[in-house]
């Protein structure tokens, strides 16, 4: 049996203002494919507010019911649609590659922008980009004296398109669309040597943002604030006894926005499959999931040293999915966000997306920003870097600033 391609995916459009449109995939399964349809209906800036997934290990049917994160969101439905059909094992579409077995290494652009400086001016910038699929993998900001800005974006895109030359022109047309008469000119050329990567953190810059991985990754609150602590819950159950075959997961803790893409990329990354699962929440902001799952090998989770652990990486990365820290640069304040990235080399989507968001709705200027990989704890981390301009009303160099935008930019990437 081999669904059509047009049939494997099918989005069902809201009624009414306020309720979700439901998305629906039907296609042979392949292990991670929960994860990955999860991380791309991120991507798009969507929550996910109630989900169903069943399969039989050779096929499966997923219903995900989703909701924009903002109302001023530009959703792409039909670009949505074609995104998640490439990464259906069955489907083929001519202009995206395969995305769950894509090359790492697409073929790097340099956009140039040259404009009129202004507060929240990168922002801007990257929710074109984002509307339009491409990735941001490093900025280079400069100012002149007379206020004109030098914006330099190194960018891949999702759809292989931007060697052409209508798919330039469009980007440019629509940055000039959104940013008016800031913009002076707009240009896209191939990239040439650039390298992912920067120079290693500091220590202090380490132990903020790895703190967790130092005390034996113990779930702790200790650099949230006060009134984000009681938020920070998650129980975390394994039981055996409901089916000869799986091992039942059951998860309640307090929403945010790409909670259930974090419950099945550490899955993925652990080699657990899902047979069934069902993601509900309720009135009060919290997440009910119950998930009937075995290891690759088809066998249950029985051993008990497997359950702590995997019931501990759950609580961790649905808990603390995202770090945020700031620390000093030589003159310079620094803000550092840092992710994990899934073994396959993916990184958290729209990362740079809502940092930049909550910077611009603090009033902080961005002086440069540069995305790399670092290794800290047998594991790979994406990390963002952010120099930051100071502020009249948040002052860097005061403590109590820098705790509220650092407790701003989690909240605004926890969808809080």
């Amino acid at each position: 049996m081999v669904a059509a391609s047009e049939d494997a995916v099918v989005i069902q459009p809201a009624k009414r203002a306020g309720e979700p449109t439901v998305v629906t995939v039907n296609c042979p399964d392949q292990t991670g494919l929960g994860c990955d349809l999860c991380r791309a209906i991120l991507d798009f800036g969507l929550c996910i507010t109630r989900g169903d997934v069943s399969t039989d290990g050779k096929w499966c049917y997923l219903v995900f019911w989703v909701v924009p994160r903002s109302t001023s969101s530009n959703i792409q439905w039909p670009s949505l649609k074609n995104r998640l059909l490439s990464l259906c094992p069955s489907c083929s579409i001519p202009f995206y590659f395969d995305m769950a077995n894509r090359p790492m290494t697409s073929q790097m652009y340099l956009l140039k922008l040259f404009s009129v400086d202004r507060k929240g001016l990168l922002h801007d910038v990257t929710k074109v980009l984002c509307e339009l699929e491409l990735t941001i993998h490093r900025v280079k900001v400069s100012t002149t004296p007379d206020g004109r800005v030098v914006d330099l974006f190194f960018i891949t895109d999702a759809m292989e398109l931007l060697h052409t030359k209508a798919r330039r022109v469009d980007t440019c047309g629509r940055l000039s669309a959104v940013l008016g008469e800031s913009v002076n000119s707009c240009e896209i050329e191939l990239a040439e040597s650039f390298q992912h990567g920067f120079s290693s953190l500091p220590p202090a810059a380490m132990e903020e943002l790895f703190r967790l991985e130092m005390s034996g990754g113990e779930v702790c609150s200790q650099s949230l604030s006060p009134e984000m602590k009681r938020l920070k819950k998650a129980d975390v159950n394994v039981d055996n006894s409901l089916s000869h075959s799986h091992t039942l997961i059951q998860i309640h803790c307090v929403d945010q926005k790409g909670l259930l893409y974090d419950i099945m990329r550490t899955l993925k990354d652990c080699s657990i499959q899902v047979a069934y699962g069902r993601f509900l929440s309720d009135k009060r902001g919290s997440r009910e999931v119950d998930l009937f799952v075995q290891h690759s090998d088809g066998k249950k989770v029985i051993d008990p040293d497997k359950q702590d652990i995997l019931s501990s990486q759950l609580k961790l990365e649905m808990l603390h999915p995202l770090r945020v820290a700031i620390a000093n640069r030589g003159p310079d304040v620094e803000l550092l966000v840092a992710n994990p990235v899934e073994l396959c080399g993916k990184g958290r989507p729209r990362v740079f997306h809502d940092v930049t968001l909550a910077l611009k709705l603090l009033g902080i200027c961005i002086f440069s920003a540069e995305i790399g990989r670092h290794t800290a704890f047998e594991r790979q981390w994406e990390v963002y870097r952010f120099l930051l301009d100071d502020s009249r009303e948040l002052p860097l160099a005061n403590s109590q600033a820098r705790s509220q935008i650092v407790d701003r930019v989690r909240r605004t990437m926890m969808g809080w």
